[in-house]
């Protein structure tokens, strides 16, 4: 899809802003890749690179791929850049250019150290939905419209900080809420809520439930394949990625420890800690965790890591295949080329 649909949203302060143009495919490498089992080669191609196709940011989050038949290049990425409020957008041929901003904090003056936003998805029909961290809100921007609140609160009590974001074949949005954007985090006065959950907003009805308390700092969220496993990182001292089955209604159990990747006695911990994640078609997480970008097999085997060097915060497939995994590490915005593509949104 291309941008000129959501200009209509000028209330929002929308800025498009044009890109030096990049005029080169020479992108700086960047960490290696880890192999640790051979089923990885059936994923990753062996010559393959982790590219720095953007750098200087402050904090990069949430990157998404819009893709656009027309464009030869097959679209373009969007990524927040949290600390300045804003929403930054990738091509090929253009670079890093500044998309939409504020995009998390619509208020005056100074609100927090990470006020914008975080998790973004692209819809198939074009539209926009992010979890914003300054007004506690996941919200919609539909092309030709300005942008709407989904969900804020629920039954009068409002929300910590939406942080990522996956979306069911049937539309019902699954989000987590940790207290990662609200100025005191966990100790912040303004907190309704003394719990951080795991929530679903209908697509039928627009109704907020509340899935799960199970985790102390949910963060990354996604669905197996077949949508009968929800995969729940934590980002906290105790490092684990948590699978809750879905029931019929779209409900889940208590759920379970799937893997755990705390630091042993003994070991030197890695920099960086569950984050953001995708899942590819053949069920494989792509899991941002200390020392990079983990790459696990359904049974939960560490196939191998993209080392970045440094705190790796979310992952998504996109480019002109499907098959380009984009990376935010702190800074840099990268890219490396699987042979898979990302499983539905």
């Amino acid at each position: 899809m291309r941008p000129a649909p959501f200009l209509a949203a000028a209330a929002l302060a929308v800025s498009i802003t044009g890109a030096l143009a990049q005029d080169t495919t020479n992108f700086p490498a960047l960490g290696t890749v880890h192999r640790l089992d051979p089923r990885l080669d059936e994923l990753l191609p062996k010559e393959a690179k982790i590219e720095v196709i953007g750098s200087g940011f402050t904090w990069c989050e949430g990157p998404t791929w819009f893709t656009d038949a027309s464009d030869p290049d097959g679209g373009y990425l969007l990524f927040s850049e949290i600390p300045s409020n804003s929403v930054r957008k990738w091509t090929a041929k253009e670079g890093v250019s500044i998309f939409l901003t504020p995009s998390g904090f619509t208020g005056r003056g100074y609100y927090s150290k990470e006020p914008g936003s975080n998790g973004l998805l692209g819809t198939k029909a074009g539209s926009l939905i992010s979890c914003e961290h300054g007004d506690r809100r996941i919200s919609i921007l539909k092309p030709g419209m300005g942008k709407k609140t989904l969900a804020d609160n629920c039954e009068g009590k409002r929300f910590n900080s939406p942080n990522d974001l996956t979306v069911k074949s049937n539309g019902d949005i699954y989000f987590t809420d940790p207290p990662y954007g609200l100025p005191e985090q966990a100790d912040d006065k303004s907190r309704d809520m003394d719990y951080c959950g795991v929530w679903r907003i209908s697509a039928a009805d627009g109704t907020v439930t509340l899935l799960s308390k199970a985790l102390k700092r949910p963060n990354g969220i996604a669905f197996s394949p077949d949508e009968k496993t929800l995969y729940v990182a934590q980002s906290d001292k105790v490092a684990i990625w948590m699978a809750f089955n879905v029931r019929p209604d779209g409900t889940l159990d208590e759920g379970r420890v799937w893997k755990d990747v705390s630091a042993r006695p003994g070991e030197k911990p890695m920099k960086g800690a569950p984050d953001g994640m995708k899942v590819d078609e053949k069920g494989n997480l792509w899991a941002s965790g200390p020392g990079g970008l983990l790459i696990m097999s359904p049974d939960g085997t560490l196939l191998g890591r993209l080392e970045t060097g440094e705190a790796t915060s979310n992952c998504a497939f996109g480019g002109p295949d499907g098959t380009t995994l984009f990376i935010t590490a702190d800074m840099y915005i990268c890219r490396i080329q699987t042979k898979v593509k990302g499983a539905g949104r």
